[in-house]
């Protein structure tokens, strides 16, 4: 009986490969169609108004039409607002866009990526270095900069993507931007996760963004991705960028335990 439920199984695998496969290419068409009509409608926004929705909504159209459902929890706080989450895959960007109409502080090294950069400078997206200790006053200023404006701004503090189920450790050197900032403004950290999904969206160490992109958009069936908007806090109540981005950890540490069954806990 055990071979006979192994072989049925085995049997179901190509079928939902080639299922895989046709959902993979459907999402994909619905990505470019989104994409050329939220540019075509953009172009023609600009020339009314500096400030267009377009590039938002296309980031919405990305977390739908990959499968990715958002659903937010908790108060969130709209304006002079500084948002810190755990990362675990590339489609948290489009996912807490989605929900909250944010620009991102991200590496450099995506301005040049074809396409992509472009598109997340649309988003004014916010490139920093965190390698180059000698530009760190001026991405600093950036920020800063950045925070007199209505849009809030998203930093994923971890630096990389993670499997969702633990922390790595905060970087804490853009945190230095809220450390007498220009303006009043607090911290609300989020707690992001996709519940069962998490190993399957997870972008983990050495595997190429296609791959990781195929795994996403070939998924069959939804997932919810659940942004847990904590309590915020002010900085200045804090000394230092290393004990912001301590409090920023334990926040979402705690909400991650408390998010686990009570089985794994025990």
């Amino acid at each position: 009986m055990a071979s006979l439920s192994i072989a049925k199984i085995k049997a179901f695998k190509p079928i939902l490969f080639v299922i895989g496969q046709f959902m993979f290419a459907a999402r994909i068409l619905l990505l470019l169609s989104s994409l050329a009509i939220c540019l075509f409608l953009h172009a023609i926004w600009r020339l009314f108004t500096p400030h267009s929705p377009w590039p938002r909504l296309f980031l919405s159209t990305v977390s739908w039409n990959s499968g990715v459902v958002p659903k937010v929890v908790g108060p969130r706080i709209k304006e002079n607002v500084f948002y810190a989450s755990n990362h675990i895959s590339w489609i948290d960007i489009p996912t807490i866009s989605a929900a909250t109409g944010c620009t991102f502080i991200a590496h450099s090294g995506i301005a040049e990526w074809p396409l992509i950069g472009w598109l997340c400078r649309l988003n004014n997206t916010i490139f920093v270095t965190r390698d180059d200790r000698a530009s760190v006053a001026k991405q600093i200023e950036t920020i800063q900069n950045a925070m007199l404006e209505k849009q809030p701004i998203t930093i994923f503090p971890e630096g990389t993507t993670h499997d969702g189920q633990s922390l790595l450790p905060f970087k804490p050197s853009l945190f230095q931007a809220l450390v007498n900032a220009p303006a009043p403004i607090l911290i609300q950290p989020v707690f992001l996760t996709y519940g069962r999904h998490n190993h399957k969206i997870a972008w983990l160490g050495d595997e190429p963004a296609p791959v990781n992109g195929w795994k996403i958009l070939s998924r069959i069936g939804p997932a919810t991705a659940t942004l847990h908007f904590l309590e915020a806090f002010d900085p200045s109540q804090y000394e230092c960028r290393k004990e912001i981005a301590a409090e920023v950890r334990r926040r979402i540490g705690r909400a991650m335990e408390a998010s686990r069954p009570v089985s794994s806990i025990v």
